[in-house]
């Protein structure tokens, strides 16, 4: 990077680190917000409130957009490093297929949902693949394979954030009115909440157990964006290939099958899954991946003008608000069949 690239960024970098801050400082004095998701929230402030929006959108934009783009395949990388392929083969084989099961379906059905409000194919998309894997860096991913504008992300992370949300404050309502088990709660929370921190908050309301759980129904959705993100990149690659076909040029350019950040996340499972690395490693390189999803988060977040939002979005809150209560209900059926 050229000293001239380095001095357009670095205002915004230094936003995201100090907007950062904050996000961890109210994580830790009020620990059911989890920091990426206040470093969404934090963002969207900055890009609306008048003494804040001026610098988002002008000096601070550069830094900011770097950040939503390259940090968040960095933090994506890192995020293998939180799953072990021991405990996710401890849930035994029925568990793993009703897991991709709600995975291929929540896909199938939001994206059915999204088109059926008319929203754009690649908004649909990332949609999708927000609500059924891990939410903003499943996006960020699906984005970067089908090569998908980084002002288009910002929507589906918008609204995969609030739904995630919603999901903290509903889902513990209704543990006593459904008469669950902590063990089919803390299944039901890591099969449908989207975000990993959110995931986290959500199952600690029940306690222990039901948060250990929560957290391996939840990698073991995560290991899927491998094969997704595969799946699309392939699915990429052919069109374009038909596409330089059909205008009789040759196919250059073309898009990787698997871009290097997922195969650096892939080699991030096998490494932890290999034992090697010590608790403080783990430790640390999970603290590094907070604060590179943390800064890329909230620089998606300050790309979000609410008035915009107002206008053109609420067709889309409406389909998220549908496709999560689509995941809520898959993902409790299959608690209930993995708890017996």
């Amino acid at each position: 990077m050229t000293h001239q690239n380095l001095t357009r960024i670095l205002p915004g970098l230094l936003t995201g680190v100090v907007a950062l801050a904050f996000a961890f400082a109210i994580h830790a004095a009020v620990p059911a917000l989890p920091a990426m998701t206040l470093a969404v929230v934090l963002g969207l402030l900055a890009a609306n409130l008048p003494g804040t929006a001026v610098w988002t959108a002008g000096r601070a934009r550069p830094g900011l957009d770097f950040a939503g783009k390259h940090l968040m395949r960095g933090g994506i990388v890192l995020l293998g490093l939180k799953v072990s392929l021991s405990d996710v083969l401890g849930l035994g084989w029925l568990a793993l297929l009703l897991i991709a099961a709600v995975v291929v379906a929540t896909f199938a059905g939001t994206y059915g949902i999204s088109r059926l409000f008319r929203l754009p194919a690649d908004t649909a998309l990332l949609i999708a693949t927000g609500f059924s894997i891990c939410g903003a860096s499943a996006i960020g991913a699906m984005a970067a394979v089908r090569r998908i504008s980084h002002r288009d992300t910002v929507l589906p992370v918008a609204l995969v954030t609030l739904c995630g949300t919603l999901a903290i404050g509903v889902l513990p309502l209704l543990v006593h009115p459904l008469q669950l088990s902590t063990e089919v709660f803390g299944a039901w929370t890591g099969a449908s909440v989207h975000d990993v921190g959110q995931v986290v908050a959500t199952a600690q309301t029940a306690g222990p157990a039901a948060l250990a759980l929560a957290v391996v129904v939840k990698l073991t959705r995560v290991i899927l964006l491998a094969p997704m993100v595969a799946m699309a990149g392939a699915e990429q690659r052919l069109r374009h290939r038909r596409e330089a076909g059909s205008a009789g040029r040759p196919a250059e350019g073309r898009p990787p099958v698997v871009p290097l950040f997922v195969l650096g996340f892939i080699a991030m499972v096998a490494l932890r899954s290999s034992g090697w690395l010590s608790a403080g490693w783990l430790e640390a390189a999970a603290g590094l991946q907070d604060v590179l999803l943390g800064a890329a988060l909230f620089g998606l977040g300050s790309a979000v003008r609410i008035r915009t939002l107002l206008h053109t979005g609420a067709r889309a809150v409406l389909a998220a608000l549908a496709a999560w209560l689509l995941i809520a209900v898959l993902g409790l059926a299959a608690a209930v069949l993995m708890i017996q």
